[in-house]
């Protein structure tokens, strides 16, 4: 009986033990699956996600925009506007104007000036508006739906246009560029501030992340804005940080 009883321990054990390394192989190539799956999955949540710095929608493009108004985005854009000269009356233009927090800087920086921001999204609209709603009620500030490929504006409307941060995802930059430049008074200014300047070698990752972007090197951009019929093109760029801004007259 022992010995019978240690022989079939002995075949249970190995038994158990097969089906348990079997079970730990099939766990293990399940898991493999499934970490691949997330890895997939997590590539493709993250270019939704931060396909919303193009064009902000949903719940992912709410949390875009707030976080559009503050952290190096808000020092980034106070580095650029300290190139500007921002005037102090006239119309200004920001275009793309996000969370509405560059519309409300350039309101600080100017006694008079009246400001307009646009977007092709509705999200950052109704975000712009409710950052600047009291300037709003005071007809100082309004904020239009609208595409830069046709801004709804006049020809010679504006002293000054701006664009934080999103000449990345326009569509045919140097007709974009010419329909900027369409509403500028003469001698009007446009001010371009990216926060990567084309050079920091991050701006292939972002590019495969995020359709239809495009992040333009100095040269670029003074290139284009040049064959726009733009003039006295003058570049600026924290090195360190790879901030760059970029003015031009019309």
């Amino acid at each position: 009986m022992t010995g019978s009883s240690s022989s079939w321990t002995t075949k249970n054990r190995n038994k158990w033990g097969f089906l348990a390394c079997a079970r730990r192989r099939n766990f293990a190539v399940v898991g493999l699956k499934i970490v691949k799956v997330m890895e997939k999955n997590s590539h493709g949540l993250l270019s939704k996600i931060f396909s919303n710095t193009r064009k902000p929608e949903g719940f992912w493009g709410r949390l875009m925009v707030a976080g559009m108004n503050g952290g190096s985005h808000a020092a980034m854009a106070s580095w650029g506007l300290d190139h500007a000269n921002v005037p102090a009356d006239g119309e200004i233009l920001d275009i793309g104007c996000g969370g509405g927090a560059n519309l409300a800087r350039l309101m600080d920086r100017s006694l008079r000036a009246k400001v307009t921001g646009i977007d092709y999204s509705t999200v950052s609209v109704e975000k712009s508006r409710k950052v600047n709603a009291d300037a709003i009620i005071k007809g100082r500030c309004k904020v239009l739906e609208a595409s830069v490929s046709s801004l709804p504006f006049t020809d010679a409307t504006f002293t000054m246009a701006t664009a934080f941060e999103t000449v990345y995802f326009w569509p045919d930059i140097v007709n974009s560029f010419a329909e900027v430049r369409r509403v500028l008074v003469p001698g009007g200014k446009f001010l371009i501030v990216n926060e990567d300047d084309g050079l920091s070698g991050n701006n292939e990752k972002w590019e495969k992340m995020i359709e239809g972007m495009h992040t333009y090197t100095p040269d670029e951009l003074e290139t284009h804005l040049t064959a726009a019929g733009f003039r006295d093109v003058a570049v600026y760029r924290d090195e360190s940080r790879h901030w760059l801004c970029v003015t031009a007259v019309k």
